[in-house]
């Protein structure tokens, strides 16, 4: 890319957090890292393309809040310490009026969580993003998909479902509200990755994972991986004043909640002799949970009002058909 070391030096080199554990951060060949003892390292690696995960005219600010956030939250799921961060960006052209806001967001929220850049590259191309983020965690401690056990209790963070409302209203397939748009809108793009809430888990949870293909989808790889089934109560959702008057109906509300890709909030499974200690422990996170339902034996899912189970086709969200 023309001009790319320009842009490096004046964006991206010298404005992230400094961390006594980098040893050589962005501007050599590669970064040199110290772990701490007694720790694994978790990675997690994104793609966000123009078209598919955000649109080309999107507000860049957003843009880089949202790929950074979604990559924090893969770290929250296995209750990671986030550390270091590498970058690559592919844009058509140097365009610094969308570069300033992209970078000044991109720094907050790395500066939030103490999580350096270390390295990355630009290049000319389809406007696209990868990151990939690593944390720590305690060796032999880190959350999993595959611990689940029939009788646990199944918990979500936050609200559910308000992702989906947003990109409604950005795509502009439902007559929104005026009042909720906004909010809405900010919610698909302005996601509070768990890490606290990911870190308290650790002594807690038998499994947990990360809302991004939405829960039904995400709670079956629990499902999967656990070898277990389950059971939820479609009226203990937790569903946010503005998708409840985006949608006007508690049952597509709950429709939404199902199914809403990238909340990035957690899905959480807790054994019943932790379940009494569970918000206490959680409490100084200022995160809300939500026990939504129980594991059950393997072959079971069944979505639940009252007694009537329901019979709901849902499907989770599919980035290659980009629909939900």
């Amino acid at each position: 890319m023309s001009g790319e070391f320009n842009l490096i030096d004046k964006y991206f080199v010298g404005r992230q957090s400094q961390r006594k554990d980098v040893l050589l951060a962005a501007g050599d060949d590669c970064a040199l890292v110290k772990s701490p003892s007694n720790v694994a390292i978790a990675i997690s690696t994104d793609t966000l393309v123009a078209g598919t995960h955000f649109l080309a005219d999107a507000n860049p600010s957003w843009v880089a809040h949202k790929a950074l956030a979604s990559n924090i939250s893969d770290l929250s799921a296995m209750g990671a310490t986030p550390a270091w961060v590498s970058f690559a960006l592919t844009m058509p052209e140097p365009n610094e009026e969308w570069l300033a806001p992209f970078c000044d967001s991109f720094f907050r929220l790395a500066d939030y969580f103490s999580l350096q850049l270390i390295g990355g590259d630009t290049t000319k191309g389809p406007l696209s993003l990868t990151l990939t983020v690593q944390g720590f965690v305690p060796e032999e401690k880190a959350l999993r998909r595959s611990g689940a056990k029939v009788g646990d209790w199944i918990y979500v963070t936050g609200d559910l479902g308000d992702s989906k409302a947003g990109l409604d209203v950005i795509l502009d397939n439902v007559n929104a509200h005026k009042q909720y748009a906004k909010v809405l809108e900010e919610r698909h793009y302005l996601s509070s990755p768990r890490v606290l809430v990911g870190q308290a888990l650790l002594n807690l949870a038998s499994s947990a994972i990360d809302i991004s293909d939405g829960l039904i989808s995400d709670l079956g790889h629990i499902m999967t991986r656990s070898g277990v089934g389950a059971s939820i109560d479609v009226d203990a959702l937790p569903l946010s004043k503005e998708l409840m008057g985006f949608t006007q109906e508690q049952s597509i509300a709950q429709q939404y909640a199902l199914t809403s890709g990238e909340e990035y909030e957690l899905c959480f499974t807790v054994p019943e002799y932790n379940k009494g200690s569970i918000e206490s422990a959680l409490s100084h996170t200022g995160t809300k949970i939500t026990c939504i339902g129980q594991i059950r034996p393997i072959g079971t899912f069944e979505l639940k009002k009252g007694d009537k189970v329901l019979d709901w086709q849902l499907n989770g969200y599919d980035h290659f058909k980009g629909k939900q």
